[in-house]
């Protein structure tokens, strides 16, 4: 029972982390301070790392460049790429570092900047010069229209193309 009221919870809170345990208890049929206790639990045992607030940035007047930096990297005997990404992960310009399979690049970066030079000078001098890296590439985002399971775009409502009929 408590594994499955665990995943009940994580669901829950994976798509809105705002919700009280009050909230979650009566969407799942549950006792508040059993879900409260779960929750207290599972962020001890480091299961719930932390919550995240979705912002669209580009609906405010803060400028912000997000990239995703490809890193091709020779694993270190007897650690493999664990030494090297968390190295990368105690950055603070690093948002995420993933290990990536069937990819061109070992490991994959999420990092923000507020210009694409301030970018570029993170992975030039930071990045690059590190001993295992061998190479990295750099695709900036142009725009966001889902993270987080979060869709920013309005939708095609307002949409003033010239319909084509058969």
């Amino acid at each position: 029972m408590e594994a499955n009221l665990n995943e009940e919870i994580l669901k829950i809170l994976e798509k809105n982390s705002h919700l009280s345990a009050i909230d979650i208890a009566a969407m799942i049929g549950a006792r508040e301070d059993e879900v409260a206790d779960a929750i207290a639990q599972m962020e001890k045992d480091k299961i719930i790392c932390g919550y995240h607030t979705v912002i669209n940035w580009d609906k405010t007047s803060d400028e912000k460049v997000t990239a995703q930096i490809g890193v091709k990297i020779s694993p270190v005997r007897g650690e493999g790429f664990d030494r090297i990404a968390e190295r990368l992960s105690r950055f603070e310009e690093v948002d995420s570092v993933y290990l990536m399979s069937g990819a061109s690049h070992d490991l994959v970066l999420t990092i923000e900047g507020e210009s694409m030079k301030d970018i570029s000078h993170f992975v030039y001098e930071k990045i690059a010069p590190m001993e295992t890296v061998l190479s990295t590439s750099t695709f900036f985002v142009l725009k966001k229209y889902k993270d987080h399971n979060v869709i920013f775009s309005e939708g095609r409502d307002n949409d003033e193309r010239i319909r084509v009929q058969a």
